[in-house]
């Protein structure tokens, strides 16, 4: 199954920043993981913001939940999920 996941990331001020660097290096780590496994499949940068649009392509709900709460970030994400189904007018199959 397809979802569009809308993730906003805010990591507090009171966090120390090497934590937040080891974190972050975790999550690019973990995230090009998925994609390589086709799993991460889309991935954008909200310009202006710490925060992305991604489509993630896994079995269903319980397995996209154990993806995002396996992110090393996701305690300090907000993060809003849409599934995907396809749309009859589109020309190429997800």
């Amino acid at each position: 199954m397809l979802y569009m996941v809308h993730m906003q990331v805010n990591i507090p001020d009171t966090l120390p920043k090497a934590e937040a660097d080891r974190l972050k290096a975790e999550e690019k780590a973990y995230a090009q993981t998925l994609q390589q496994a086709g799993t991460w499949r889309h991935l954008w940068r909200v310009a202006g913001q710490y925060a992305n649009y991604s489509v993630f392509d896994v079995p269903g709900n319980d397995a996209l939940h154990d993806t995002l709460t396996a992110l090393p970030l996701y305690p300090y994400m907000a993060i809003s999920v849409t599934p995907l189904a396809q749309h009859p007018s589109a020309i190429v199959d997800n």
